[in-house]
């Protein structure tokens, strides 16, 4: 048989349908052998420098199997050459080493390398003890197309079993997303083109009480409540553009007519390069929104709540702040980023008693709670009288983590305590003095002792000095119980009219006016009332031959300082050391209320009030009151009221 007819019977052979790869090869090699004449025709395997039989046919010693190293086959110098090697006398050749002969006794060879994908990965071989003529160029043609022939074999063979595993691959992913879709406790969902469900897994059941059957093949929209349909077209639109979907909330109605929150994550689906349809999960966070609609609403309640909250971390060194509500921002001025991690003293300052604040390092220490009334220092430096109530919590062992702290603002409630305590201190005292006198010189007149006329006129003296002290206590009364109303007062139009009227009433002293600043001040309608007195007070206790009194206001940073000077006799100590303590004591009267009424008045806009003088050398009253520019509203610039000027 001629070589044509041999090619032809090869192809035959590598062209039938569902034949085994090895059996095909092995018939190959059949045909080559009895093509080329010789005892062995053998297939191998060659990986990491060694030579592996995997197909043998006629006789030689060769096994399926039989392995050695590379350098002692003859196939070790087919691999290193582009063509086939063909030895017609392998003991005169160079191109085969004797631990080969020695090893498989071939006296000729004739072999070609088995590719794949470019890659060699064997040989195709044959081979006789016999020396032989030299191989006409048509048999080692034959060999190199048959080695090509066992290569594309190998090559659809390895393809196959690659597919074959992707498939097997794509059948586990399969299996293991319908198991994971049947039994997710989220719904996982396809919706086509029109944005019809072709499939809901049984999750839905759960959430939507709905079987899965009965969304398929409709529309996702029969199932959104009306307010989300705008909102969840566009989603859709935007995935059919190729954009994926995340944490998109929309709200899906029950088969009961309630209204269940779902979380969407949606992609596309593509086939061809073109988006076909959506695929996505959605999860039930109906539970998560309300819990978060809860906690908005308790946040929003702690902020908007007239009281200070405040929580520190006992764990930590210093129990520092972590958390301050905008109540606490309101009473004591310091923002929350200010504040945190910082320890609550920094509102302490020279007034504060440290023996109130030491009962809340005793109740810490004892892991208890505590109240205590301490004197704090805004942010701005004012004082204020702050309620300070401390709680431990607790963790799930019990252990106490942190504490919780209320900040009440009870400035005006402290402000009233010591006015009623003032009021009756002064009218006892002033009462029970004034009375006394009264009751001697009624004595003297009832005995007809003296001057009749000058004891009645002192009696008037007094009985005046009560009727005024007792009007003059309604007054302040009456200022402490009318609302506390801040405005934009003009100042130069205030203290001009101030001025005038008393350089009517005392037309014998000089009544100067001196203003630096054009800005007007923050502060009652009733502090006109209080600089009316200031300047009353230094003319009408004037013993001075040319009495004058000076007032006079500039702008000190975000203040209006309003000065009322005099040349009287000046103060006495008691007098001057009663009002800076903001108190009096069993020991220490103001002789009147006029000047508690100043202190009153300013004191309650966040202001400052002081007296400076020397027995004898005049007396200054100095005020401080917030200042407003033009266009500043008043609510900007407003303060709370303070302690009485301390």
């Amino acid at each position: 048989m001629d070589d044509p007819a041999y090619r032809e019977r090869l192809y035959e052979v590598f062209s039938e349908s569902g034949g085994d790869v090895e059996e095909t090869i092995e018939r190959a090699l059949e045909i080559g052998r009895e093509y080329l004449g010789m005892e062995i025709g053998f297939q191998t395997r060659i990986a990491d420098g060694t030579q592996e039989i995997v197909a043998v046919v006629g006789t030689g010693g060769m096994e399926v199997g039989d392995t050695c190293p590379l350098d002692d086959a003859y196939c070790k110098r087919t691999v290193e050459m582009d063509r086939p090697l063909a030895i017609t006398n392998a003991s005169t050749s160079e191109a085969v080493s004797d631990a080969a002969i020695e090893r498989f006794g071939l006296a000729s060879y004739v072999g070609a390398t088995v590719g794949i994908e470019g890659e060699t990965v064997g040989t195709v071989c044959f081979g006789d003890r016999e020396e032989r003529a030299p191989f006409s160029a048509a048999e080692s043609t034959f060999v190199e197309v048959l080695a090509e022939l066992v290569g594309r074999a190998l090559e659809r063979r390895e393809h196959k079993r690659e597919r074959q595993e992707r498939i097997a691959e794509l059948e586990r992913e399969r299996q293991r997303f319908w198991g994971l879709a049947e039994n997710s406790f989220d719904i996982l969902f396809r919706l086509d083109a029109d944005g019809t469900f072709t499939y809901v897994s049984p999750a839905v059941e759960r959430v939507l009480d709905y079987e899965p059957e009965e969304l398929r093949d409709e529309p996702y929209a029969s199932f959104l409540s009306p307010a989300s349909l705008p909102d969840a077209a566009a989603a859709f639109e935007r995935v059919f553009g190729g954009d994926p979907v995340e944490a998109h909330e929309l709200d899906f109605r029950r088969a009961d007519g309630d209204t269940v929150t779902i979380e969407v994550n949606a992609t596309p689906i593509e086939s061809g390069g073109d988006v076909v349809g959506v695929q996505g999960v959605g999860r039930d966070v109906t539970a998560r929104k309300e819990r978060e609609r809860e906690l908005r609403l308790k946040d929003r309640a702690m902020d908007e709540a007239n009281v200070g909250i405040a929580i520190a971390d006992y764990r930590k060194p210093d129990e520092p702040l972590i958390y301050v509500n905008e109540g606490f921002e309101r009473t004591t001025g310091y923002a929350a980023e200010e504040v945190t991690g910082r320890n609550c003293r920094f509102l302490q300052g020279e007034a504060t008693d440290p023996e109130r604040v030491a009962r809340f390092r005793e109740a810490m220490d004892e892991e208890e709670s505590a109240v205590v009334e301490l004197l704090n220092y805004r942010a701005d430096g004012s004082p204020f009288w702050n309620r300070v109530q401390i709680d431990p919590v607790t963790d799930d062992a019990g252990e106490v983590t942190h504490y919780l702290g209320f900040q009440n603002d009870v400035t005006e409630r402290k402000r009233t305590e010591q006015l009623i305590a003032l009021l009756n201190r002064i009218l006892r005292h002033n009462l029970r003095n004034d009375m006394n006198a009264v009751l001697g010189f009624a004595d003297f007149v009832q005995r007809d002792e003296g001057d009749t006329a000058a004891f009645g006129a002192r009696i008037e003296k007094r009985a005046n000095t009560l009727v005024e002290l007792s009007e003059m206590a309604r007054e302040l009364e009456r200022y402490a119980r009318q609302e506390r109303t801040p405005t934009r007062l003009d100042l130069a139009a205030l203290v001009d009219s101030v001025a005038g009227k008393y350089r009517g009433s005392y037309p014998d002293a000089t009544v100067e006016v001196a203003l630096g600043t054009d800005s007007d001040l923050c502060a009652g309608r009733e502090f006109e009332r209080a600089l009316s007195e200031l300047v009353e007070n230094a003319l009408k206790h004037n013993p001075a031959d040319e009495p004058w009194v000076r007032v006079a206001a500039d702008r000190v940073d975000e203040w209006i300082e309003l000065t009322v000077t005099d040349n009287g006799e000046g103060i006495d100590e008691m007098e001057r050391s009663v009002i800076a303590r903001g108190e009096e004591t069993a020991l220490e009267h103001g002789s009147g209320l006029g000047l508690w009424l100043v202190n009153w008045v300013v004191t309650r806009y966040g202001g400052s009030f002081q007296l400076d003088a020397e027995p004898g050398e005049g007396t200054v009253a100095r005020v401080r009151l917030p200042a407003i520019d033009d266009g500043t509203p008043v609510e900007d610039v407003a303060r709370r009221p303070t302690v009485l000027s301390r």
